[in-house]
This record gives structure tokens, sequence and C-alpha cells, in this order.
């Protein structure tokens, strides 16, 4: 570890941290791969939109939505149901996929550019810059889910009607508290994500190549959410990060169930907490050349 990881007396370490943060995360949006996933994100809530819209406007009904929560059945009813489906549908794949490549890319890329032991150079340390790095990417993980949530929310205002909120269990609450609702889910699938975010951060940490990095941990997405659907591997599913994704649905309840949703945050910082820990350990006795 280099002599710059070493804390300051002061305030000089957290606001040095803060501004690397910042720069870390203007250089993150800034980037087309980024506009891009962001876009795709923003699409998402409108096309589900349009296709209910169509699939009802000759007076039929939507589609119940599968396995997942019944979100799709009551778009019609109130243009806020909108904004949980469109959750519902992005978390899966979209969200993670998308975070996974911020995340794969947060280490590998700059190694790839040859950027990397720039950034190291006092007052930089590489604790410092690993935390700043993967802020970034939580800061990502909620904009993301705020992009969705937001199109969701005008595509909805546009296509469908507003009002009082009938909750998954029948009860009706006004709308104000069915936006508050769909804020916390919002933060709640932004919680969900954190675990591949370190997970990410961490292969980024075993390679100098962004691809690859991207490619492995978009692959791990997929190949967790396979297994976490074959029944015959119960007894592991409950330990695989994406298993209490769709727990945000019981937000949507009255009263609210808590235990799922506790079981994903718990699960969630254990994953935070060991590849968090895994790649801090990669990093500060890597050999940087690049």
């Amino acid at each position: 570890m280099s002599q710059a990881d070493t804390l300051t007396t002061g305030p000089v370490w957290p606001i040095r941290s803060l501004g690397l943060f910042r720069s870390e995360l203007v250089t993150v949006l800034r980037r087309w791969r980024t506009v891009a996933l962001l876009a795709v994100l923003a699409g998402v809530p409108v096309l589900i939109g349009i296709a209910v819209r169509i699939e009802t406007g000759d007076g039929g009904s939507a589609g119940g939505g599968g396995d997942g929560p019944a979100f799709v059945a009551l778009i019609t009813n109130n243009g806020l149901f909108l904004v949980f489906a469109s959750l519902a549908a992005t978390l899966p794949f979209f969200l993670p996929m998308a975070i996974g490549v911020v995340a794969g890319d947060a280490i590998a890329g700059e190694a790839n550019a040859g950027t990397l032991r720039y950034l190291l150079v006092a007052p930089a340390g590489r604790t410092r810059l690993l935390v700043s790095k993967y802020a970034s990417v939580l800061a990502f993980c909620l904009i993301g889910t705020l992009v969705v949530a937001v199109s969701a929310l005008v595509t909805g205002a546009l296509l469908f009607p507003l009002g009082d909120v009938t909750l998954l269990s029948g009860t009706t609450v006004p709308f104000s508290e069915g936006l508050l609702r769909a804020l916390l889910v919002a933060l709640v699938v932004t919680a969900s994500l954190t675990g591949i975010a370190a997970l990410g951060l961490f292969i980024s940490t075993l390679t100098n190549s962004g691809i690859a990095a991207m490619a492995t941990t978009v692959g791990l997405l997929i190949t967790v959410q396979i297994v976490d659907t074959i029944p015959q591997l119960h007894a592991v599913q409950p330990y695989l990060f994406p298993h209490y994704w769709l727990s945000f649905a019981d937000l949507v309840r009255a009263p609210v169930y808590w235990d799922e949703m506790r079981s994903n945050l718990q699960l969630q910082a254990l994953y935070v907490a060991v590849f968090g820990s895994a790649a801090w350990a990669r990093f500060t006795t890597r050999d940087i050349t690049a």
C-alpha cells in the first residue's frame, strides 16, 4: 500500500475523497457507453407503456406479468404501476447488466487505457481510488434506477390515468403515498444492485482488459440467473445475489411484508463485504504496470 493511503489528520482526506468521487462519477457519465445504457433503460418503460396501451386500446386486458408481481395488469387503472412494472422488467437483466458493464470497466478500463498508474499518483492512493470507484458505481446504480422510474412515471402519466392507488393487497391509498412507495421501491432496487456492483469491481481488479471484465461480470449474471430458476438447485438459491430482487413488490402491499426484503438487503451486504474486501486485497497488492 502506498504512503498516500495513510489517513491524515483533519478534513483533508474526506475532502480529497469527495473530489475524487466527483471526478470519477463525471468520467463515468460522460462516456458514450454510459449514455447509451441510460437511453436503453429509459426506453424500456416507454415500450412497456405503449405495448400495454395498444393491447388494451380495443377493450382487452393487459397480461398478468408471468411469474413476477402482477403489476402489468394494473397499469391501465393507474399509470403509477408502470413504475413498478418497469422496475420489475429491468431488474432481472437490463439494470444489472448496465451495472456490470460500469463496474467491470472501473479498474480494468483504466489499466487498458494506460491511465491507472497516473491515477495513483499522490495525493490519490489505492484505497481511496478503489472506494471512489465503487462509490461512483453505486451512484450509477441510483441514477440508472431513477432513470427507469422517472421515464415510467412520465410515460404512465401520458398514457394512463393517475389517482388514488389500489395496492396489491386491495387497500387504496392516496396518490402521494403511492409516489412515496415508488421512491422507496427505487431505493430498494438500488440497494439490490450493490452486490453485483461489488462483484464487478472485484473482477475488474483481476484483469487489464475492460472488455474481459465486463463480459465476465455479465456472463456471471446470466449464469446465476439461470441457476436461480432450476428447481433442483433450490438449496443454493437463497445465497444467490438475485434471488430476492423482486421482494420490493412487498412495498406495494398493506401491511408491508419485510422478511424477504430484509433477507435481500442482508444478502447484498454480505456480497459487498466479501467481494469488496477481495477487491481491496487484490488492488492494494497488485503490481500496477499500466
